[in-house]
């Protein structure tokens, strides 16, 4: 068949549009409809079953949720959401729209990661008087290539998987992501896409948007693009870092404050705080994978203690650096970093725990933690206890454990929801005990990974 032929073949398809919601496993699930309906979708939605929020990332639903078989939900997309990919060659149309999980009525359901995300930021704007800016910069690996090694962060290295960072980009734009960079980075075949800082549930909704369109712009090579936190045990990660900072009400930017340490304004200082506080409860959350834990440890630039470092890549929180150019406003630029998570988990969940853990600290008027600018790991146990600084979780395991025993944490969830939670998360470590490393890679790599066409 000729490309003229495929392309009229093609055209003369039913095109498809999605309603989708990326669950606690970091799967994006949904449902679809002919395209030309989408006036009638937008307002009824389409129908969702509870116990989806069961499944973990190998399918298997953990028989200890709240719903079993019953229940019906809907998915209410949100307009505004939509991502729409024409660009790629021999496929049809990409259109995808992020919905919330509501009842039949219409009205949210206390289980619904973007719905939670949704109530954390009326909390922020109501109890603090803020506004959360937000990106998502994610790495993944491209596997299945058939090309000559090349050095780390080079033009080479680029170049080389031409056309494919052009076709990403433009899709991307396509999409409503508004990415920024497509560069090389330090790992084996390993890319990093960052994009605009957006309100932070837009900028949710471009996480779970990029790594769907990353995968299909991979697939037309042949390749798999995986944003799995670990492709082989001693590889590079890869991770999901999110970056924040606050406006008042008006838009004015509120983090900055060069009389303080490192710059962090008052109100900026006490959510650090909070975050610091409640971290390793946190990372049950944003590396809630089996093999999220391979990559968070000591050494890898990947988070593996509670602490605060300015333009530090072993601090689990880190404030970035701002330009200092002529004419620059390093007040729009500043921002902080949150390091310990991956793709494993859903960016709108990430993002509003990382947040509610820094309401927290807010509230309390918390005085801002130490900063720590060289890696934790060397200082002597008597100075990481002056400093506050603690090992994070060192397993799955733990990190629910250490969930279950954080009352402050466990005090945002619906019980259903925290109930479902654990239940999955232990089905899914029950699944892959015994598994050694290279086992543990290659079980989740086929789950985090695009298709193949």
């Amino acid at each position: 068949m000729t490309g003229t032929t495929k392309q009229r073949a093609l055209s003369d398809l039913t095109e498809l549009a999605t309603f989708v919601t990326t669950d606690i496993a970091g799967i994006t699930r949904g449902r679809s409809f002919a395209a030309r309906h989408i006036d009638e979708y937008l307002r009824k939605g389409v129908g969702w079953v509870p116990a989806n929020l069961a499944l973990t990332p190998f399918d298997a639903i953990a028989e200890a949720n709240p719903w079993g078989s019953a229940g019906d939900l809907r998915l209410i997309a949100d307009a505004r959401s939509e991502a729409r990919v024409t660009c790629l060659p021999d496929v049809t149309p990409l259109t995808f729209y992020h919905a919330d999980i509501t009842d039949l009525g219409g009205n949210p359901w206390e289980c619904c990661v973007r719905g939670f995300l949704k109530r954390t930021l009326d909390a922020f704007e109501r109890e603090a008087g803020l506004k959360v800016v937000a990106a998502v910069e994610q790495e993944f690996q491209l596997i299945g290539v058939d090309w000559p090694e090349a050095p780390s962060f080079s033009l080479r290295a680029q170049r080389r998987a031409d056309p494919f960072g052009p076709l990403l980009m433009k899709a991307l734009e396509e999409a409503g992501a508004e990415p920024e960079m497509f560069l090389p980075e330090y790992g084996r075949d390993q890319f990093e896409i960052t994009c605009r800082a957006t309100d932070a549930l837009a900028a949710a909704d471009r996480g779970a948007t990029i790594r769907v369109v990353t995968k299909e712009v991979a697939a037309l090579f042949g390749w798999q693009a995986s944003f799995a936190p670990k492709t082989s045990p001693d590889g590079v990660g890869n991770g999901v870092h999110l970056h924040v900072s606050f406006t008042d009400r008006e838009g004015n930017p509120v983090t900055f404050d060069a009389s303080r340490p490192g710059r962090l304004s008052e109100v900026a200082g006490a959510f650090a705080a909070g975050v610091i506080r409640h971290l390793p409860a946190l990372v049950a959350f944003t590396a809630p994978s089996v093999l999220s834990y391979l990559r968070l440890v000591p050494h890898h630039w990947s988070a593996a203690y509670t602490c605060l470092g300015e333009k530090n890549r072993e601090a689990t929180l880190r404030i970035c650096p701002t330009l200092d150019l002529p004419g620059s406003n390093p007040a729009r630029q500043f921002n902080m970093e949150y390091r310990a998570a991956d793709a494993c988990a859903s960016p709108h969940l990430a993002l509003a725990v990382l947040l509610r853990a820094g309401l927290e600290g807010i509230k309390a008027g918390l005085e801002p933690p130490p900063l720590v600018n060289s890696d934790p790991s060397g200082l002597p146990a008597e100075e990481q206890e002056r400093l506050g600084i603690r090992r994070l979780p060192s397993s799955l395991g733990e990190a629910l454990d250490t969930l279950a025993g954080d009352g402050v944490v466990t005090g945002w969830f619906a019980r259903d929801f925290l109930d479902c939670y654990l239940a999955m998360k232990r089905k899914e470590i029950e699944i892959v005990a015994g598994l050694s490393p290279d086992e543990l890679c290659a079980r989740y790599a086929a789950v985090y990974r695009g298709p193949v066409r």
